[in-house]
């Protein structure tokens, strides 16, 4: 079934006296609980096409639509609710507060929907649980490594059950050994739990846990190739 669907969609950004178009008439179909990458140059429109995708930016021509919902038509205060409800976001640095706990951070998303304590103390347990760091919910940022930190921002992401997925880059400041941990959970969480992942990358070896990767190159979508998952 598809969940995700752009047609002719188009973004362009004033930069000074000039104007820079990420992406360009852009049609694209993806299937609920697809793993797609997205590779390219920096400039390509990569992380535009994440931003849209998560309603964060709006395309000044074409539709956007993710699960039956025209994300750029719709008013700033439904995109929002469904934001929290739809759309777990991983940047590539793991942007915790420093100052909250690993169980306080993946907390913070469920404090927009009012649920009660006992329904939030079950969800960030569950969510921690499920990127195996369990035993390290009383634990501050700066007791963590650099991949544990990774896996707490995607407790954030998963804990309010999005049905999508984005994630920029979310290996790139990590070494190889953390890396292939995220991306390794990434992977369990599209093909156990059904999430929709999609995820920008230059490293290749990244991309080969994707199940399809997509080519952008000066705002065009090049190519769609369908890979085995990485071992």
């Amino acid at each position: 079934m598809t969940f995700i669907e752009l047609r002719g969609v188009t973004r362009t950004y004033s930069k000074g006296e000039h104007e820079v178009t990420p992406l360009r008439e852009v049609d694209l179909d993806i299937e609920q609980g697809d793993f797609v990458v997205l590779l390219g140059p920096s400039g390509s429109g990569k992380t535009t096409l994440l931003n849209l995708l998560a309603g964060i930016d709006r395309p000044q021509a074409g539709t956007v639509t993710v699960g039956g919902l025209n994300v750029g038509g719709t008013r700033a205060g439904k995109l929002a609710k469904w934001r929290s409800l739809t759309v777990g976001y991983v940047f590539q640095r793991a942007n915790l507060v420093p100052v909250l706990t690993a169980y306080e951070n993946v907390e913070m998303p469920l404090w927009l929907h009012r649920h009660r304590g006992k329904e939030r103390h079950a969800r960030v347990a569950l969510a921690l649980t499920a990127v195996g760091l369990g035993d390290r919910a009383r634990h501050l940022p700066k007791q963590l490594s650099g991949g544990q930190e990774q896996r707490v921002a995607i407790a954030r992401a998963i804990v309010a059950d999005p049905d999508l997925i984005v994630a920029d880059e979310p290996t790139g400041s990590l070494d190889s050994v953390s890396a292939e941990g995220v991306l390794t959970l990434l992977r369990r969480l599209n093909e156990e739990h059904g999430k929709t992942i999609v995820m920008v990358t230059h490293d290749p070896r990244a991309a080969s846990y994707g199940k399809r990767v997509l080519r952008l190159d000066k705002g065009k979508l090049l190519s769609v190739e369908e890979q085995e998952s990485a071992p």
